[in-house]
């Protein structure tokens, strides 16, 4: 026994020996063949430059400035006061620099193993460093780069669109090599959407080294690949006119191709870009988050409101799919219903009611009885099948990082949230666009291009990619044709019949509009109360969100403009003008390829002399091209 156990000793300890000695001699071997070798040979990395962001009119929306940054020799703080002598001096040259922030960035980069230079100045302007140059470059101790900083033109007019270039973490330096060594990365917006492509590739300097890292010979080279530039659909000169009639009024208006190109996509208010290039300050980090508007929110991806009507050609069409002429029978609307044997009124917002109404009416004169009684006959769950299937609670697929989905609820979707029944009450409420229904402007100036053309397509904001044009895709839906022409006609009628909701914004344009308002309460109205408060008598935050979503021309749809305001009250009184002005603009301005130059040049000319012009900013003078 003691003989089998001396064995059994034995051959561990000779067992661990092996593999002690197959761990030293081979497994570690690559690891210091990998280390000599990087004592002998040094890989400096070349920086790409950052891709830059143009609108549809070559207007630069993201561009870099060029600069210098400055790295100091590692070790001198072993070298008597050489480090504090370096400081001091590159402070008499450049005063707004900070030295406490210096020192503590090189002693927590240098050590013993570090022979590499310390980058302690990021950025330096091209004006700044050109007087000093000629010196720096002379003394040893310091290194001077080129480098670029990111700036944005047009500051806030785009900053939800664009985005900005912050100071990269650990994380994103851990995910992408090129993030690693340039330091900046895409933080919102296309600039982190594409960032992929922006930022570039890495190219490099392979060279071989001395002892004292000193180089002796270039071995390779490779030239970074750099300006992947990005093209939009954007029109500036349209979305700063959008700001401008905006005035400081919270708002989301989306201006819009029916096959998804982006032309305005505002988000009111906004914040400035450039502030976080370089590390936003605690002063101006808290005003963004105090303000009530939400300015740093991209409202329309990143925000969610109740629908109100603009939902309602929606429930229709899920009507039609049921069949059996359930759409085709006329509704009366008597100013309320009540389900079963509850004494609930759900009301209409017209008191006294629309009496009979059908398909055609029900859309002109926004009647809620009509979409009740609709909603009961279908069901909540086949009504939020349909207004998925058209682009409602569903993401769009626009090129912009963390769309909200939004929420068009079923029964399974309260069951899975709040483990409760479904009831009848919850889907008349959600059939007028209110209750759990939230969605984004975009998703709605999506369904609004579907509603118009039959097609459902995915908005784009990126006309060209690095020298490549972007491929649009939409998806034809079928449904009813009978239907869908009877829903355009209705709203058609909305804007052009005396009946209508945006009937005195949106008659009198240049240009034939078809669309939907809504006025989505965000507080509910009691029972009790017979007379509703107006909205203009009511505190801000209590007065409804005011809704329009339109489409033009009405026969030959090219463009889709949709207009949220905030608190705003009726859609059709608060957001209709905005539309109609909007609309104005683009045929002034050539946008619609159907109406001759002529025609255009004409009504210029009968603007010559009134207000409406200037308003417009137009110049008489100037020939009009078709965009």
């Amino acid at each position: 026994m003691r003989y089998r156990l001396l064995v059994l000793i034995f051959i561990a300890v000779w067992g661990l020996l092996i593999v002690r000695l197959y761990h030293i001699s081979i497994k570690s071997n690559y690891y210091y063949e990998k280390l000599a070798k990087e004592n002998i040979e040094r890989k400096s990395y070349l920086k790409p430059v950052r891709g830059e962001i143009f609108d549809s009119k070559d207007n630069y929306l993201a561009v870099n400035k060029l600069g210098f940054s400055v790295s100091i020799a590692p070790h001198l703080q072993n070298r008597g006061n050489e480090l504090s002598s370096v400081v001091s001096e590159l402070k008499s040259y450049f005063p707004d620099i900070n030295e406490t922030v210096m020192y503590r960035v090189y002693k927590k980069m240098s050590s013993p193993y570090n022979h590499k230079y310390i980058k302690v100045i990021d950025f330096i302007s091209y004006s700044d460093m050109m007087r000093y140059y000629p010196k720096l470059i002379a003394d040893p101790r310091i290194k001077i780069d080129t480098e670029t900083k990111r700036y944005y033109p047009f500051g806030g007019y785009a900053a939800h669109i664009v985005g900005y270039v912050g100071r990269s973490n650990r994380k994103e330096n851990r995910a992408d090599k090129v993030v690693d060594i340039v330091g900046k990365t895409g933080k919102s917006g296309l600039e982190l959407y594409y960032n992929r492509v922006l930022e570039g590739e890495l190219g490099y300097v392979l060279s071989k080294v001395n002892a004292r890292n000193q180089e002796l010979e270039v071995l390779e080279r490779k030239e970074p690949v750099s300006n992947r530039n990005i093209k939009l659909f954007l029109d500036m000169d349209l979305q700063r006119y959008i700001f401008k009639i905006l005035e400081k009024r919270a708002a989301v208006v989306i201006v819009m191709r029916v096959t998804g190109e982006i032309l305005a996509a505002v988000s009111n208010p906004s914040f400035n870009p450039n502030l976080f290039v370089g590390g936003i300050s605690v002063k101006d980090w808290r005003a963004l988050q105090n303000n009530l508007g939400h300015p740093f929110t991209n409202k329309f991806i990143n925000a969610v409101y109740p629908p109100g009507s603009i939902i309602k050609m929606g429930v229709a069409l899920a009507t039609s799919r049921e069949g059996k002429g359930i759409l085709d029978e006329h509704e009366y609307c008597k100013g309320f219903i009540r389900i079963d044997k509850s004494r609930h009124k759900f009301r209409c917002w017209a008191q006294w009611g629309h009496g009979e109404v059908d398909l055609r009416k029900s859309i002109r004169e926004s009647c809620d009885v009509y979409y009740y009684e609709k909603s009961l006959k279908v069901g909540i769950d086949k009504i939020s099948k349909t207004l998925h299937d058209i682009g409602l609670g569903v993401r769009s697929g626009v090129d912009l990082p963390r769309e909200y989905r939004g929420i068009i609820p079923n029964k399974a979707w309260k069951k899975r949230r709040y483990n409760l029944p479904w009831y009848k009450g919850e889907t008349v409420i959600c059939a007028i666009g209110q209750g759990y229904d939230n969605v984004t402007p975009l998703q709605v100036a999506r369904y609004t291009a579907f509603l118009a053309t039959g097609r459902l397509p995915v908005p784009r904001f990126a006309r060209e990619i690095a020298g490549k044009k972007v491929k649009m895709s939409s998806r034809k839906i079928n449904f009813n044709p009978v239907h869908m022409a009877i829903i355009r006609e209705g709203m058609h009628d909305v804007c052009n019949d005396r009946r209508g909701t945006a009937y005195k914004t949106m008659s009198r344009l240049p240009i034939d509009v078809a669309g939907k308002t809504g006025t989505a309460q965000v507080v509910s109205i009691p029972q009790d109360v017979k007379k509703r408060v107006k909205e203009k008598d009511l505190a801000y935050f209590k007065k409804s969100h005011a809704w329009i979503t339109t489409y033009a021309p009405y026969k030959k749809p090219e463009y889709v403009v949709t207009v949220l305001m905030e608190h705003g009250g009726h859609g059709g009184s608060s957001a209709g003008p905005i539309a109609a002005k909007i609309y104005r603009w683009l045929y002034y301005n050539g946008y619609f390829k159907n109406h001759p130059l002529e025609e255009v040049r004409e009504e210029l000319k009968r603007l010559k002399d009134i207000k409406e012009a200037q308003e417009l900013g137009l110049d008489i003078n100037e020939s009009v091209e078709v965009r």
